[in-house]
Protein backbone atom coordinates (compact mmCIF):
# COMPACT_ATOMS: atom_id res chain seq x y z
CA UNK A 1 0.00 0.00 0.00
CA UNK A 2 1.22 3.26 -1.01
CA UNK A 3 -0.73 5.20 0.96
CA UNK A 4 0.55 3.19 4.04
CA UNK A 5 3.66 3.95 2.93
CA UNK A 6 3.37 7.43 2.79
CA UNK A 7 2.02 8.12 6.12
CA UNK A 8 4.63 6.58 7.58
CA UNK A 9 7.14 8.84 6.28
CA UNK A 10 8.58 11.22 8.37
CA UNK A 11 7.38 14.04 7.06
CA UNK A 12 4.12 12.44 7.59
CA UNK A 13 5.16 12.48 11.66
CA UNK A 14 5.94 16.00 12.57
CA UNK A 15 4.39 16.53 15.97
CA UNK A 16 1.57 19.20 15.86
CA UNK A 17 2.44 21.76 19.42
CA UNK A 18 0.62 19.91 22.30
CA UNK A 19 -2.82 20.29 22.82
CA UNK A 20 -3.82 21.79 26.21
CA UNK A 21 -7.38 22.41 27.45
CA UNK A 22 -7.97 26.02 25.65
CA UNK A 23 -6.77 24.46 22.68
CA UNK A 24 -9.79 21.75 22.61
CA UNK A 25 -12.75 22.96 20.67
CA UNK A 26 -14.98 21.38 23.52
CA UNK A 27 -13.77 21.25 27.42
CA UNK A 28 -15.68 17.88 28.47
CA UNK A 29 -16.35 16.15 31.31
CA UNK A 30 -14.61 12.95 30.80
CA UNK A 31 -17.42 11.26 33.09
CA UNK A 32 -20.63 12.35 31.21
CA UNK A 33 -21.82 9.29 29.93
CA UNK A 34 -24.09 8.71 26.42
CA UNK A 35 -26.62 5.75 26.65
CA UNK A 36 -29.69 4.81 24.47
CA UNK A 37 -33.09 5.41 26.25
CA UNK A 38 -34.34 2.25 27.89
CA UNK A 39 -37.13 2.70 26.11
CA UNK A 40 -35.75 2.09 22.85
CA UNK A 41 -36.31 4.86 21.04
CA UNK A 42 -33.18 4.69 19.48
CA UNK A 43 -32.32 8.30 20.89
CA UNK A 44 -28.94 9.46 22.74
CA UNK A 45 -29.30 11.12 25.91
CA UNK A 46 -26.65 12.35 28.26
CA UNK A 47 -26.65 11.47 31.73
CA UNK A 48 -24.64 14.01 34.18
CA UNK A 49 -25.72 11.44 36.75
CA UNK A 50 -23.98 8.79 35.56
CA UNK A 51 -21.82 6.38 37.43
CA UNK A 52 -18.34 7.42 38.15
CA UNK A 53 -17.15 3.91 36.85
CA UNK A 54 -19.66 1.96 34.00
CA UNK A 55 -20.19 -1.78 34.62
CA UNK A 56 -18.36 -2.64 31.66
CA UNK A 57 -15.19 -1.04 33.23
CA UNK A 58 -14.97 1.35 29.60
CA UNK A 59 -14.39 5.03 30.38
CA UNK A 60 -18.05 7.29 29.81
CA UNK A 61 -16.00 8.46 26.54
CA UNK A 62 -16.68 4.55 24.99
CA UNK A 63 -20.58 5.60 25.27
CA UNK A 64 -20.08 8.15 23.11
CA UNK A 65 -21.46 7.71 19.28
CA UNK A 66 -18.62 8.05 16.82
CA UNK A 67 -20.08 11.78 15.18
CA UNK A 68 -19.26 13.13 18.79
CA UNK A 69 -15.91 11.74 19.54
CA UNK A 70 -15.02 13.41 16.21
CA UNK A 71 -16.26 16.59 17.82
CA UNK A 72 -15.12 16.28 20.92
CA UNK A 73 -11.87 15.44 19.13
CA UNK A 74 -11.39 18.82 16.92
CA UNK A 75 -8.56 21.03 18.70
CA UNK A 76 -6.58 24.46 17.28
CA UNK A 77 -4.29 22.38 14.90
CA UNK A 78 -6.49 19.86 13.30
CA UNK A 79 -9.65 18.56 12.49
CA UNK A 80 -9.29 15.15 13.09
CA UNK A 81 -5.63 13.47 13.73
CA UNK A 82 -2.99 11.77 11.14
CA UNK A 83 -3.85 8.24 12.53
CA UNK A 84 -7.53 8.51 13.74
CA UNK A 85 -8.43 5.10 14.86
CA UNK A 86 -12.20 6.81 14.41
CA UNK A 87 -11.91 7.25 10.39
CA UNK A 88 -13.20 3.95 9.28
CA UNK A 89 -15.82 3.81 11.35
CA UNK A 90 -17.03 7.64 10.96
CA UNK A 91 -16.52 6.48 6.92
CA UNK A 92 -18.84 3.27 7.70
CA UNK A 93 -21.33 5.04 9.54
CA UNK A 94 -22.26 7.79 6.81
CA UNK A 95 -22.44 4.97 4.66
CA UNK A 96 -24.70 2.84 6.25
CA UNK A 97 -26.36 4.56 9.34
CA UNK A 98 -29.76 4.38 8.63
CA UNK A 99 -31.71 7.72 7.54
CA UNK A 100 -34.44 8.67 10.10
CA UNK A 101 -35.00 12.12 8.40
CA UNK A 102 -34.33 14.37 5.45
CA UNK A 103 -34.62 18.07 5.48
CA UNK A 104 -33.48 20.19 2.84
CA UNK A 105 -30.78 22.41 4.29
CA UNK A 106 -31.38 26.30 3.59
CA UNK A 107 -29.40 29.37 1.95
CA UNK A 108 -26.62 28.11 -1.37
CA UNK A 109 -27.38 27.68 -5.02
CA UNK A 110 -27.97 24.54 -5.28
CA UNK A 111 -29.95 21.46 -3.78
CA UNK A 112 -28.35 19.96 -0.51
CA UNK A 113 -30.03 18.23 2.26
CA UNK A 114 -29.55 17.45 5.91
CA UNK A 115 -30.08 13.74 6.89
CA UNK A 116 -30.09 12.59 10.58
CA UNK A 117 -29.35 9.37 11.69
CA UNK A 118 -30.63 7.00 15.02
CA UNK A 119 -27.70 8.27 17.16
CA UNK A 120 -28.11 11.98 16.49
CA UNK A 121 -25.13 12.36 13.99
CA UNK A 122 -25.84 14.27 11.31
CA UNK A 123 -24.84 14.63 7.56
CA UNK A 124 -24.64 16.40 4.50
CA UNK A 125 -26.31 15.06 1.19
CA UNK A 126 -24.97 16.36 -1.87
CA UNK A 127 -26.98 14.57 -5.19
CA UNK A 128 -25.55 13.37 -7.89
CA UNK A 129 -25.89 15.57 -10.68
CA UNK A 130 -23.39 14.73 -13.33
CA UNK A 131 -21.61 11.12 -14.34
CA UNK A 132 -18.02 11.09 -13.95
CA UNK A 133 -16.74 11.10 -17.10
CA UNK A 134 -18.75 14.44 -18.04
CA UNK A 135 -16.75 17.34 -18.48
CA UNK A 136 -17.63 21.07 -17.30
CA UNK A 137 -18.57 22.80 -20.81
CA UNK A 138 -16.08 24.93 -21.62
CA UNK A 139 -17.99 28.13 -22.19
CA UNK A 140 -19.88 27.70 -18.37
CA UNK A 141 -18.28 30.38 -16.07
CA UNK A 142 -17.12 28.76 -12.68
CA UNK A 143 -20.39 30.19 -10.79
CA UNK A 144 -22.30 28.52 -12.80
CA UNK A 145 -20.92 25.11 -12.83
CA UNK A 146 -22.53 22.05 -11.07
CA UNK A 147 -21.42 20.49 -7.62
CA UNK A 148 -20.30 16.93 -8.18
CA UNK A 149 -20.99 14.76 -4.96
CA UNK A 150 -17.52 12.46 -6.19
CA UNK A 151 -15.86 16.11 -6.42
CA UNK A 152 -16.79 15.82 -2.44
CA UNK A 153 -15.93 12.57 -2.11
CA UNK A 154 -12.95 13.29 -3.90
CA UNK A 155 -11.74 16.58 -2.05
CA UNK A 156 -11.70 14.84 1.42
CA UNK A 157 -9.04 12.00 0.44
CA UNK A 158 -6.85 14.58 -1.28
CA UNK A 159 -6.98 17.20 1.34
CA UNK A 160 -6.05 13.91 3.67
CA UNK A 161 -3.33 13.12 1.33
CA UNK A 162 -1.93 16.50 1.60
CA UNK A 163 -1.84 15.87 5.50
CA UNK A 164 -3.90 19.48 5.42
CA UNK A 165 -6.51 17.59 7.34
CA UNK A 166 -9.12 20.30 7.42
CA UNK A 167 -12.30 18.84 5.03
CA UNK A 168 -14.77 16.93 7.25
CA UNK A 169 -14.92 13.47 6.44
CA UNK A 170 -16.73 12.41 2.84
CA UNK A 171 -18.45 9.16 2.11
CA UNK A 172 -20.29 7.98 -0.87
CA UNK A 173 -23.65 6.55 -0.46
CA UNK A 174 -26.75 5.24 -2.81
CA UNK A 175 -29.51 6.41 -1.44
CA UNK A 176 -33.08 5.33 -1.80
CA UNK A 177 -35.41 8.22 -2.77
CA UNK A 178 -38.61 7.09 -2.11
CA UNK A 179 -37.79 5.19 1.78
CA UNK A 180 -35.07 7.71 2.62
CA UNK A 181 -36.24 11.11 1.91
CA UNK A 182 -39.60 11.28 -0.17
CA UNK A 183 -41.76 8.56 2.80
CA UNK A 184 -39.44 10.28 5.84
CA UNK A 185 -39.50 13.96 5.25
CA UNK A 186 -41.00 16.91 7.47
CA UNK A 187 -40.11 19.49 4.64
CA UNK A 188 -43.33 20.76 3.43
CA UNK A 189 -41.14 22.68 0.54
CA UNK A 190 -39.46 19.47 -0.45
CA UNK A 191 -42.68 17.11 -0.43
CA UNK A 192 -44.42 19.26 -2.79
CA UNK A 193 -41.15 18.78 -5.62
CA UNK A 194 -41.44 14.82 -5.81
CA UNK A 195 -42.78 13.11 -9.11
CA UNK A 196 -42.75 10.61 -11.38
CA UNK A 197 -40.91 11.36 -14.80
CA UNK A 198 -41.49 9.60 -17.78
CA UNK A 199 -39.42 6.72 -17.84
CA UNK A 200 -40.91 5.52 -14.38
CA UNK A 201 -38.39 7.19 -12.12
CA UNK A 202 -39.08 9.17 -8.65
CA UNK A 203 -37.12 12.46 -8.98
CA UNK A 204 -37.47 15.80 -6.81
CA UNK A 205 -35.93 19.15 -7.08
CA UNK A 206 -36.27 21.11 -3.98
CA UNK A 207 -36.13 24.68 -3.87
CA UNK A 208 -32.77 27.23 -4.01
CA UNK A 209 -31.46 29.80 -6.35
CA UNK A 210 -30.07 27.89 -9.28
CA UNK A 211 -30.62 24.44 -10.26
CA UNK A 212 -34.18 24.10 -8.30
CA UNK A 213 -36.86 23.07 -11.06
CA UNK A 214 -38.42 19.87 -13.43
CA UNK A 215 -35.59 20.93 -15.82
CA UNK A 216 -32.56 20.09 -13.47
CA UNK A 217 -34.50 17.59 -11.24
CA UNK A 218 -32.89 14.59 -9.69
CA UNK A 219 -33.75 11.40 -10.70
CA UNK A 220 -33.14 7.80 -9.23
CA UNK A 221 -32.96 4.73 -10.74
CA UNK A 222 -35.64 4.13 -10.39
CA UNK A 223 -35.06 5.13 -7.01
CA UNK A 224 -31.10 4.49 -6.41
CA UNK A 225 -29.84 8.27 -6.14
CA UNK A 226 -25.82 8.52 -5.57
CA UNK A 227 -24.89 11.12 -3.09
CA UNK A 228 -21.81 12.49 -1.22
CA UNK A 229 -22.64 12.29 2.70
CA UNK A 230 -20.55 14.58 4.62
CA UNK A 231 -19.70 14.44 8.23
CA UNK A 232 -21.17 17.82 9.88
CA UNK A 233 -19.31 20.15 11.89
CA UNK A 234 -20.49 20.71 15.51
CA UNK A 235 -23.60 23.03 15.53
CA UNK A 236 -22.59 26.98 15.14
CA UNK A 237 -24.64 27.54 18.34
CA UNK A 238 -22.03 25.17 20.24
CA UNK A 239 -19.12 26.07 18.38
CA UNK A 240 -19.25 29.62 16.54
CA UNK A 241 -17.55 29.46 13.13
CA UNK A 242 -16.67 33.13 11.42
CA UNK A 243 -16.64 33.72 7.82
CA UNK A 244 -13.65 35.48 5.99
CA UNK A 245 -13.99 36.90 2.54
CA UNK A 246 -10.90 35.66 0.48
CA UNK A 247 -8.60 38.19 -0.74
CA UNK A 248 -8.39 36.43 -3.84
CA UNK A 249 -12.03 35.86 -4.71
CA UNK A 250 -13.15 35.69 -8.28
CA UNK A 251 -15.58 38.96 -9.47
CA UNK A 252 -18.72 36.46 -9.75
CA UNK A 253 -19.66 39.01 -13.11
CA UNK A 254 -19.25 37.83 -16.62
CA UNK A 255 -16.64 40.67 -17.49
CA UNK A 256 -15.65 42.45 -14.71
CA UNK A 257 -12.66 41.58 -13.23
CA UNK A 258 -11.37 41.49 -9.68
CA UNK A 259 -8.40 43.64 -8.51
CA UNK A 260 -6.08 40.90 -7.65
CA UNK A 261 -6.31 39.91 -11.83
CA UNK A 262 -5.22 43.73 -12.74
CA UNK A 263 -2.56 44.21 -9.59
CA UNK A 264 0.61 42.31 -9.74
CA UNK A 265 1.64 43.80 -6.61
CA UNK A 266 -1.51 42.70 -5.09
CA UNK A 267 -0.13 40.41 -2.24
CA UNK A 268 2.09 43.39 -0.76
CA UNK A 269 -1.18 45.35 0.50
CA UNK A 270 -2.52 41.97 1.17
CA UNK A 271 0.50 41.05 3.60
CA UNK A 272 -0.42 44.32 5.58
CA UNK A 273 -4.22 43.35 6.01
CA UNK A 274 -5.32 41.83 9.06
CA UNK A 275 -5.04 38.82 9.64
CA UNK A 276 -2.91 38.48 6.91
CA UNK A 277 -0.29 40.74 8.53
CA UNK A 278 0.50 38.38 11.25
CA UNK A 279 0.66 34.47 11.79
CA UNK A 280 0.32 31.83 9.71
CA UNK A 281 -3.21 32.31 8.24
CA UNK A 282 -1.38 33.84 4.74
CA UNK A 283 0.20 30.23 4.39
CA UNK A 284 -2.74 28.59 5.26
CA UNK A 285 -4.29 30.35 2.44
CA UNK A 286 -2.15 29.37 -0.16
CA UNK A 287 -2.26 25.95 0.97
CA UNK A 288 -6.09 26.21 0.07
CA UNK A 289 -4.71 27.72 -3.21
CA UNK A 290 -2.64 24.22 -3.48
CA UNK A 291 -5.76 21.49 -2.90
CA UNK A 292 -8.29 23.98 -5.13
CA UNK A 293 -5.48 23.85 -8.12
CA UNK A 294 -4.86 20.30 -7.90
CA UNK A 295 -9.10 19.56 -8.52
CA UNK A 296 -9.69 23.05 -10.25
CA UNK A 297 -11.78 24.50 -7.94
CA UNK A 298 -12.77 28.01 -8.74
CA UNK A 299 -14.91 28.90 -6.56
CA UNK A 300 -13.53 29.62 -2.99
CA UNK A 301 -14.90 32.97 -2.51
CA UNK A 302 -14.86 32.51 1.42
CA UNK A 303 -13.51 30.36 3.75
CA UNK A 304 -14.06 29.69 8.02
CA UNK A 305 -12.30 28.93 11.50
CA UNK A 306 -13.92 28.39 14.44
CA UNK A 307 -14.05 31.23 16.31
CA UNK A 308 -12.97 30.33 19.86
CA UNK A 309 -9.59 29.60 18.34
CA UNK A 310 -8.26 33.17 16.96
CA UNK A 311 -6.10 34.07 14.37
CA UNK A 312 -4.19 30.90 15.49
CA UNK A 313 -5.76 28.18 13.79
CA UNK A 314 -6.58 26.23 10.43
CA UNK A 315 -9.06 27.39 7.27
CA UNK A 316 -11.73 24.67 7.01
CA UNK A 317 -12.17 23.86 3.33
CA UNK A 318 -16.01 23.50 3.25
CA UNK A 319 -18.09 23.63 -0.10
CA UNK A 320 -15.26 21.31 -2.56
CA UNK A 321 -18.06 20.10 -5.33
CA UNK A 322 -16.95 22.76 -7.64
CA UNK A 323 -13.79 20.51 -8.38
CA UNK A 324 -12.65 17.87 -10.37
CA UNK A 325 -15.03 19.63 -13.52
CA UNK A 326 -11.84 19.39 -15.64
CA UNK A 327 -9.08 17.41 -16.67
CA UNK A 328 -8.02 18.90 -19.82
CA UNK A 329 -7.32 22.21 -18.90
CA UNK A 330 -5.53 23.50 -16.06
CA UNK A 331 -6.39 27.30 -14.75
CA UNK A 332 -3.21 28.70 -13.41
CA UNK A 333 -5.03 31.53 -11.88
CA UNK A 334 -6.05 29.65 -9.13
CA UNK A 335 -2.23 29.67 -8.47
CA UNK A 336 -2.99 33.49 -7.82
CA UNK A 337 -2.01 33.70 -4.19
CA UNK A 338 1.45 31.52 -4.71
CA UNK A 339 2.73 33.45 -7.30
CA UNK A 340 2.09 37.22 -6.24
CA UNK A 341 3.06 36.00 -2.81
CA UNK A 342 6.01 33.71 -3.25
CA UNK A 343 5.44 32.36 0.16
CA UNK A 344 4.17 28.58 0.83
CA UNK A 345 5.05 26.65 3.89
CA UNK A 346 8.19 24.45 4.09
CA UNK A 347 6.38 21.59 5.01
CA UNK A 348 4.05 21.50 2.39
CA UNK A 349 6.79 22.28 -0.12
CA UNK A 350 8.43 19.11 1.12
CA UNK A 351 5.62 16.89 1.03
CA UNK A 352 4.04 17.79 -2.88
CA UNK A 353 7.76 17.17 -3.56
CA UNK A 354 7.78 13.53 -1.79
CA UNK A 355 4.02 13.29 -3.97
CA UNK A 356 6.30 13.61 -7.02
CA UNK A 357 8.31 10.87 -6.77
CA UNK A 358 7.38 7.24 -8.32
CA UNK A 359 7.14 5.26 -4.86
CA UNK A 360 4.69 7.88 -3.85
CA UNK A 361 2.73 9.64 -7.15
CA UNK A 362 -0.47 11.81 -6.06
CA UNK A 363 -2.74 10.07 -8.77
CA UNK A 364 -1.61 6.34 -7.50
CA UNK A 365 -2.01 7.63 -3.60
CA UNK A 366 -5.83 8.74 -4.05
CA UNK A 367 -6.74 6.28 -6.53
CA UNK A 368 -5.74 3.62 -3.79
CA UNK A 369 -7.50 6.57 -0.98
CA UNK A 370 -10.71 6.57 -3.43
CA UNK A 371 -10.82 2.50 -4.12
CA UNK A 372 -12.65 1.62 -0.65
CA UNK A 373 -15.29 3.95 -1.02
CA UNK A 374 -18.23 2.54 -1.60
CA UNK A 375 -19.35 4.45 -4.89
CA UNK A 376 -16.14 3.77 -6.17
CA UNK A 377 -14.19 4.34 -8.85
CA UNK A 378 -15.28 8.27 -7.73
CA UNK A 379 -13.34 9.63 -10.52
CA UNK A 380 -12.66 9.07 -13.95
CA UNK A 381 -9.37 8.16 -15.05
CA UNK A 382 -8.31 11.16 -16.62
CA UNK A 383 -8.53 13.16 -13.57
CA UNK A 384 -6.34 11.62 -11.71
CA UNK A 385 -3.73 11.55 -14.52
CA UNK A 386 -4.40 15.67 -14.40
CA UNK A 387 -3.75 15.88 -10.77
CA UNK A 388 0.30 14.76 -11.62
CA UNK A 389 0.48 17.40 -14.24
CA UNK A 390 -0.97 19.67 -12.26
CA UNK A 391 1.35 19.21 -9.43
CA UNK A 392 4.49 19.57 -11.77
CA UNK A 393 3.47 22.68 -12.44
CA UNK A 394 2.76 23.58 -8.61
CA UNK A 395 6.48 22.61 -8.20
CA UNK A 396 7.50 25.03 -10.88
CA UNK A 397 5.94 27.98 -9.60
CA UNK A 398 7.80 27.26 -6.68
CA UNK A 399 10.97 26.86 -8.32
CA UNK A 400 10.29 30.37 -10.20
CA UNK A 401 10.02 32.25 -6.53
CA UNK A 402 13.00 30.59 -5.24
CA UNK A 403 15.17 31.83 -8.65
CA UNK A 404 13.83 35.57 -8.07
Amino acid sequence: SKLAALFEHPLYNIPISEVTEKDKLFVINPMEKFSLHSSGSDEWVSSSKAETLLPTGKTAYDTYPTWLKFHVGINRYELYPRRDPLLPTLLQDLATQRIISSVQKSGGTQLKLIMTFPNYGQALFKPMKQTRDQETPIDFFYFSDFERHNAEIAAFHLDRILDFRRIPPVSGRLVNITKEIRDITTDKKLAKTFFISPAGNICFYGECSYYCSTEHALCGKPDQLEGSMAALLPDKTLAKRRSWRSPWRRSYHKSKKAEWELNPNYCTRVRETPPYDRGHRLLDLIDMTVLDFLMGNMDRHHYETFEKFGNDTFLLHLDNGRGFGTHSRDELSILAPLQQCCSIKKSTYLRLQLLATQPYRLSDLLREALAADPLAPILAEPHLQALDRRLGKVLVEVGHCLAR
